[in-house]
């Protein structure tokens, strides 16, 4: 990692393409995208459903690789990583929200926020969970699996746990496409003040173009090209 990241771009795009084997042949998903966010902004990537988007951020998190172009993320380029870099990478600066929520159902609320901290190795990983879950209004909820949770108070847990190790970098996939409108609602306020708090960067996709209006960025994702 550079010394200064605050000298860098949170985010560059430099010609990011992908492309997979079809029954034609090849399917071009991405067609060379570019863009750069600075640090503590908020970017939304929005398109149609099947546009790319969720493809484009997997790409920004180095969950996937790309055809051709990379990706920076504080001056580091991830794709010059193997994926056991791009894995620690991720694990010491991001955060997911994703629309499934994706909480481990054995495990209860404190537990699944305790979860990024104790792979850390963080001893104080309890208590930081349960500073966290007070923070979204889960206090009393702290004990209760995800199966006793409404659909609102998981994504609150899931915001939980992406917000507790306080990552410089936060990915956000229609985080309220299983919500409720006003459940939704509710759940991007208290996103975007977690955001505000610890001064993150913020990418999002969504289909909402009121959501995406809070940011201060959109790029808009139109059959694999940038519009």
């Amino acid at each position: 990692m550079p010394e200064s990241s605050l000298s860098y771009p949170a985010i560059e795009a430099i010609n990011l393409t992908k492309r997979v084997a079809d029954a034609t042949g090849e399917l071009t998903i991405l067609h060379g995208v570019d863009f750069t966010v600075q640090p503590g902004d908020t970017l939304a990537i929005v398109g149609a459903s099947g546009s790319g988007k969720s493809t484009l951020l997997g790409l920004l998190a180095g969950l996937d690789t790309p055809s051709n172009g990379t990706v920076r993320l504080n001056g580091t380029d991830i794709f010059a990583l193997d994926e056991d870099g791009r894995a620690g990478l991720r694990k010491e600066r991001l955060g997911f929200v994703f629309q499934s929520f994706q909480l481990l159902g054995h495990l209860n609320a404190l537990e699944n926020v305790m979860l990024p901290l104790e792979l850390r190795g963080d001893d104080r990983a309890k208590e930081k969970a349960e500073t966290m879950l007070a923070r979204v209004g889960l206090s009393s909820r702290l004990k209760h699996y995800p199966k006793y949770l409404s659909g609102g108070e998981q994504q609150r847990v899931a915001l939980a746990r992406a917000f507790v190790c306080e990552p410089p970098l936060l990915f956000a996939d229609e985080p309220t496409g299983s919500l409720d409108a006003a459940t939704g609602e509710a759940v991007i306020k208290l996103m975007f003040e977690l955001n505000h708090e610890r001064q993150s960067t913020l990418v999002l996709v969504t289909h909402d173009p009121s959501i995406a209006a809070l940011c201060r960025q959109t790029i808009t994702i139109s059959a694999g090209r940038l519009l």
